[in-house]
């Protein structure tokens, strides 16, 4: 038998109920909040500082490897006709091989780098525009990182996501975005829509169920 979860819902704390999604044979837990509908890690196994850094590391993750560029192209190519070149940017979350910003300056766009890990001096100011690029998964407290990326941004500033989302055609067992240890927090349309009315976002794009393009509404 299940024991029903104490802890709150970490995007919308909500102490709602929580459905048992799966269950590893290593005991690790996935729960999902009846509310926002986030999917997310039993706290019990979340990830060290020390096995997310070793994971990251060993992504080929650089400017020189084609089809990490191309991937970042899938976010780039829709994001920039919101861009122009007297706009700040930053990537937050880039990683150990900052790799968009440099794709980014090569369109005449700026943007700096920021990461928990290998990048940690804290952004400095607001932005016109951040990338959120295959980092919201990872977030162990999504209502705390999405609270500092709306920080960060100015009014009518962007933010571009890129996270698989999930929705119930897929089967969570076989699922191949949770096999990663350091994916925590998966989100379905629901869960988008619940970030906007919270936090202040509009939606103004959503492709392929992967690249989500957001604008800051409120003051």
């Amino acid at each position: 038998m299940t024991t029903a979860p104490t802890f709150l819902c970490p995007l919308c704390h909500d102490d709602a109920s929580k459905s048992l999604v799966y269950q590893t044979r290593k005991k690790r837990r996935y729960w999902q909040c009846s509310s926002c509908e986030l999917i997310f890690v039993d706290p019990s196994s979340l990830p060290t500082l020390d096995v997310e850094r070793s994971v990251y590391q060993h992504h080929e993750n650089s400017p020189s490897h084609a089809g990490y560029v191309a991937f970042l192209q899938r976010i780039i190519a829709p994001a920039l006709a919101y861009l122009h070149a007297d706009m700040r940017g930053l990537d937050f979350g880039c990683g150990p091989g900052p790799t968009l910003s440099i794709l980014l300056e090569r369109e005449g766009i700026a943007c700096a780098n920021y990461d928990p890990l290998f990048f940690p001096d804290k952004p400095n100011g607001v932005y016109d525009f951040i990338f959120a690029t295959e980092c919201f998964e990872h977030f162990h407290q999504p209502s705390r990182e999405l609270s500092q990326l709306y920080s960060l941004l100015a009014i009518n500033g962007y933010l571009f996501v890129m996270t698989d989302l999930y929705d119930d055609s897929i089967d969570f067992r076989t699922w191949y975005y949770k096999c990663d240890p350091t994916h925590v927090s998966f989100y379905k349309r629901r869960s988008i829509q619940y970030i906007c009315q919270q936090y202040g976002f509009r939606l103004l794009e959503l492709r392929d169920e992967r690249i989500i393009l957001l604008q800051r509404t409120g003051g």
